[in-house]
């Protein structure tokens, strides 16, 4: 007895749906499903052509460039929002407009180790974007050396 009791109950909470509206909540929920999809195949990727560079050993008075270069291999705009260097020692200038599917943007780092210790280093450079992966981390690193004592 209780059991039907139940089942009534239940049946009688649902009996509202007609077909109009559950055809509209499966179109609805179809639809949504369609743009979720196609959302998440359309987007940037970034594509380095190296993701290194080592500067080789160098005296302290020289200033040290790399330019990485990369290519938007997905099919949306990549905008790269921020690149972050870590020091002071380091800055990148980077591609401000977005850069379209297929096209090349690049990003300047320069290492100015003036004052800093003598050593190897080694120091990522952390790239966001809007991309598929979303932070992208490129390396620098290097040997300075003290200058060359004056004669």
């Amino acid at each position: 007895m209780l059991i039907n009791r139940l089942n009534l109950t239940f049946a009688n909470d649902y009996t509202y749906f007609d077909n109009t509206t559950m055809k509209r909540f499966f179109s609805t929920f179809i639809a949504l499903f369609c743009i979720g999809w196609v959302c998440a195949f359309a987007q940037a990727e970034i594509k380095f052509d190296k993701t290194s560079h080592n500067f080789g050993t160098f005296y302290e008075n020289e200033i040290q460039k790399v330019v990485f270069k990369f290519t938007n291999a997905g099919n949306e705009p990549l905008v790269i929002h921020q690149v972050i260097t870590g020091c002071g020692c380091t800055v990148a200038k980077f591609t401000q407009t977005p850069v379209q599917p297929g096209k090349k943007g690049e990003i300047e780092i320069v290492y100015n180790g003036k004052g800093k210790l003598f050593r190897h280093f080694e120091k990522p450079i952390t790239v966001r974007s809007n991309a598929k992966s979303q932070v992208t981390r490129i390396y620098i690193e290097g040997t300075m050396k003290e200058n060359k004592p004056q004669k």
